[in-house]
C-alpha cells in the first residue's frame, strides 16, 4: 500500500489540505470553508476533499488557529493564577514600559484575568534554588478549595525563581490535583525554564488559558481520526517552526498559539535549499491576515519571546511580523473620510460579498474581483463563483460617499493593501538592517499572488516565486517539519571564569531530559539531533542575544561569536566584560521528511490561453490580461505579462514587464519589472 501523507490547516477563512503520496509523486491540494462552530467537521471535510482516506494516512501534519482564535475573542477558560505570597500582582502589574510613546488614548491590552483571579501560597526559592521559605501544604490547600469552589478552569502555578529549582510547584500541583481534581494546572517551569517572573507568568496563563478548549478539541479530533481507521502519526504544527505531538500538544497548548503560519515558512525554508535560493522574504496572505518572514541561509530567522497583544510568550518562536491585510479584510472610512483596509475581516462567516453567502461589507477580494485581478470564469476551489455584480454593490456606498468610480474606489482598497504589506516586510527587513533587494519574494497563500509583483517592484526585490500549490502552501510546508522540544537553563554567571566543564554538566542535564522526550515519541538515537545555544549581553545590559555553543574553547569562542553578532545588530561592540544569561537546547527528533517532486516538462507545443480577462489595474480603461490555467503550465514554459494565472487555490497577476517562467518544481519564477522613476 502506497504510503500517504496528509496536512491539513485550519485557518480564520479557508480550511486548506495537501495530499502527498510520495512514491508516485502524487500532490493535490484542496481547500474547504473552515467550520469555526465545529472545527472537527472542517477538517474531516479536507481530507473527503482531497479524497483520503483515513485508514491509508500514514502521517496527519495539523494546524490550528483555534487557540488563537480564543485568545483574540476572549473566549478561553476561567484562569486562576497561584504566586508565591507576597508576588500576586506580577502577571497583572507586568512592565512599566510604555510601547506607544505619543498616543494619548493608548491603553494596556486587557489581561485575560481580573485581581480576584490571583491568589498566593507562601513558599520561596532563590535565584540559585535554595528553599528560604518552605512550601506551605496546609495554606496550598486552602487556595486550591477556593479554586475548586470558584469554577475554574485552569490555573497557572508561577512561582518565584521555579526555574531553578521546581520542587514546590510540583507541590502545589499534586495538591490541585488532589483537592480540585477537574481543573487543568500549568506549571511556569515547564513551558520556561527561564528567569523574569512576568514573561513565565504570562506564558503559563496563556497555556492555561487555551488549554481546556484545546485539550477538547484534540481529544475529540483523535477519537474522530480512530473511529475512520487512522492508525498513523499525528503531529501538530508549533510556533517555532517544527512539529510537536498531538498528546505533547495537549499538555503545552501554548506552543500552538502561533503556529498557524509557522509551516508556511518552514516549507519556504525546505524550498530555498531545493531551488539553491537561500535567502527568502516570505508573504503568506490568506483570508484574514498577512504573515511576513525572513528565511536567511536556508533556516528560517527565530527569536526568543514572542507575544500577543502585547501579552510575553516566553517560548521560542519564528520571526513573524503579521497585520491585518487578508483577502477578507473589510475596507472602510474611517471619521475623517479617508479610506482604510482592514485590520476587521469578514472571515470565513458570511465572507466577502462577493461569495454570495449574506456578507455585504466590502472587502479585499471584492476590490480585486472589480479590478478583473479575480473573475467570475474561474471557480475558487473548484465550485465557488464569485458574484461581480455582489461585490460590485458592497464597494458603491463607499464610492458615492467619496465622490469617485468603483474601481477608482477598488484600486485604491489594493493600493492600501499593497502598502501595508511593504511596510510589513521593510519591518522585517529594513528596520533590521537588510536590504529587500538581497532577498527573493516568495509568495504563497490564497491572496499573496495578487499583490506580489506590485510589492517586489515598490521594494526593488527583484524576483518573485510562486510555490506549487501556494493557496494550500502553508499545509505543505507541515510536511516538511521535524518534532522539535526546546529547553533552557538560566544562569547569570560572568563568561570569563566560568570553565568548560560547567557547559558540558549543564547541557548534559538538558540533552537527558530531552533524550527522554524524544524516545517516548518513538524516535531512536540515529533520529535524534541536539542543538546547543547560549545567551549572552554585556554586563549591565537588559537584553541578550543568541550564539551557537561550540566544541572547544568555549569561553573564548562564545566571546568572539558574541562580538560579531552584537555588531551585526547593533552596529559596536564594547570592552565591557560579556555575562552568560541563558542556555538553550534544541532537540529535534527527524522525521521522514518527502522530496519536492519534479513536475513535467513541455516537450512540445505553447501553454494554452483560456481567454482574455479586462484588467483595471491603473485607470478605468481596461487592458486585456492573458488567462492562464496553471495546472495546464510545465517546465519550462515562458509567460510574459500582461497576464493572470488562476489555479484552483489561488491566482496570480503579473503586470506589462513582467515575465513568468515555469521552474523544475513547478514554482513560478518572476522577473519584476523595475518600477519607473520620474527623472
Amino acid at each position: 500500500m502506497a504510503e500517504v501523507r496528509v496536512a491539513v490547516d485550519v485557518g480564520g477563512t479557508f480550511t486548506d489540505v495537501v495530499k502527498l503520496v510520495p512514491q508516485t509523486g502524487e500532490l493535490r491540494f484542496e481547500k474547504v470553508t473552515t467550520t469555526p462552530a465545529e472545527p472537527t467537521e472542517g477538517v474531516l471535510a479536507a481530507f473527503a476533499a482531497a479524497e483520503a482516506a483515513l485508514s491509508e494516512v500514514t502521517t496527519f501534519n495539523h494546524g490550528s488557529t483555534l487557540g488563537l482564535n480564543s485568545l483574540l475573542t476572549r473566549t478561553g477558560a476561567k484562569v486562576a493564577v497561584v504566586a508565591t505570597a507576597g508576588f500576586r500582582d506580577v502577571y497583572l502589574l507586568g512592565r512599566t514600559d510604555r510601547r506607544p510613546m505619543y498616543a494619548l488614548t493608548y491603553r494596556k491590552p486587557e489581561a485575560l484575568l481580573k485581581r480576584r483571579d490571583t491568589f498566593e501560597v507562601v513558599e520561596r526559592s532563590l535565584f540559585d534554588g535554595s528553599v528560604a521559605t518552605p512550601f506551605d501544604e496546609a495554606g496550598a490547600r486552602l487556595v486550591a478549595a477556593e479554586i475548586a469552589a470558584g469554577g475554574y478552569q485552569a490555573v497557572a502555578v508561577a512561582f518565584l525563581h521555579a526555574y531553578a529549582n521546581p520542587a514546590h510547584e510540583l507541590a502545589m500541583r499534586e495538591v490541585l490535583h488532589e483537592v480540585a481534581p477537574g481543573v487543568e494546572v500549568t506549571l511556569s517551569h515547564e513551558l520556561s525554564g527561564e528567569y523574569r517572573e512576568y514573561e513565565r507568568t504570562s506564558t503559563a496563563v496563556l497555556d492555561a488559558y487555551i488549554k481546556p478548549i484545546m485539550r477538547t478539541y484534540l481529544e475529540a479530533l483523535t477519537k474522530r481520526l480512530d473511529e475512520g481507521g487512522f492508525t498513523g502519526r499525528f503531529l501538530m504544527s508549533r510556533s517555532g517552526g517544527g512539529a510537536m505531538t498531538a498528546a505533547a500538544a495537549t499538555r503545552q497548548p501554548v506552543n500552538l498559539i502561533l503556529s498557524g503560519p509557522a509551516g508556511g515558512v518552514v516549507g519556504a525554508a525546505s524550498l530555498a535549499k531545493v531551488i539553491a535560493i537561500p535567502n527568502l522574504i516570505t508573504i503568506d496572505m490568506g483570508g484574514t491576515s498577512l504573515d511576513a518572514s525572513l528565511v536567511l541561509d536556508g533556516e528560517p530567522v527565530l527569536h526568543q519571546g514572542a507575544e500577543f497583544e502585547g501579552l510575553p510568550i516566553n517560548t521560542t518562536s519564528l520571526n513573524i511580523h503579521t497585520i491585518g491585510a487578508g483577502g477578507g479584510s473589510i475596507a472602510w472610512l474611517d471619521a475623517a473620510g479617508a479610506l482604510q483596509v482592514g485590520p476587521q475581516s469578514a472571515g470565513a462567516s458570511p465572507g466577502p460579498a462577493a461569495y454570495g453567502r449574506g456578507g455585504t461589507r466590502p472587502t479585499f477580494t471584492d476590490a480585486a474581483l472589480v479590478l478583473g485581478y479575480m473573475g467570475s470564469d474561474v471557480p475558487l476551489g473548484g465550485s465557488l463563483v464569485l458574484d461581480q455584480d455582489l461585490a460590485a454593490k458592497s464597494l458603491r456606498p463607499i464610492a458615492d460617499q467619496l465622490g469617485m468610480s468603483l474601481r477608482t474606489v477598488a484600486r485604491g482598497v489594493i493600493r492600501i493593501s499593497t502598502t501595508k504589506i511593504v511596510g510589513a516586510v521593510r519591518a522585517i527587513t529594513v528596520e533590521l538592517g537588510r536590504d529587500p533587494k538581497d532577498f527573493a519574494l516568495l509568495s504563497f497563500g490564497g491572496g499573496g499572488g495578487l499583490v506580489a509583483v506590485d510589492v517586489a517592484r515598490e521594494l526593488g526585490i527583484p524576483t518573485v516565486i510562486v510555490p506549487p500549490g501556494q493557496g494550500a502552501f502553508s499545509a505543505l510546508g507541515m510536511l516538511m517539519a521535524d518534532v522539535q522540544h526546546d529547553f533552557a537553563r538560566t544562569d547569570v554567571l560572568p563568561l570569563a571564569s566560568t570553565p568548560d566543564s560547567y557547559f558540558e554538566e549543564a547541557f548534559a542535564a538538558m540533552e537527558a531530559e530531552a533524550n527522554t522526550a524524544l524516545g517516548q515519541e518513538g524516535f531512536g538515537p540515529e533520529s535524534r539531533v541536539l542543538h546547543r545555544s547560549v545567551d549572552l549581553r554585556y554586563a549591565g545590559q537588559e537584553h541578550a542575544a543568541t550564539v551557537p555553543h561550540p566544541a572547544e574553547n568555549v569561553a573564548d569562542s562564545l566571546a568572539e561569536s558574541f562580538r560579531d553578532l552584537h555588531e551585526r545588530l547593533y552596529g559596536h561592540v564594547m570592552d565591557d566584560p560579556v555575562e552568560i544569561v541563558t542556555l538553550r537546547l534544541r532537540a529535534v527528533g527527524l522525521v521522514d521528511k518527502p522530496a519536492w517532486p519534479l513536475h513535467p516538462e513541455r516537450t512540445a507545443g505553447e501553454p494554452p490561453v483560456l481567454g482574455r480577462r479586462q484588467v483595471f489595474a491603473h485607470s478605468d480603461t481596461g487592458v486585456p490580461y492573458r488567462l492562464v490555467s496553471r495546472e495546464s503550465l510545465l517546465v519550462g514554459d515562458v509567460i510574459e505579462g500582461p497576464a493572470v494565472v488562476a489555479e484552483h487555490t489561488a491566482t496570480t497577476v503579473l503586470h506589462t514587464g513582467d515575465r513568468l517562467r515555469v521552474a523544475r518544481h513547478g514554482e513560478l519564477v518572476i522577473s519584476v519589472k523595475a518600477e519607473e522613476k520620474d527623472q
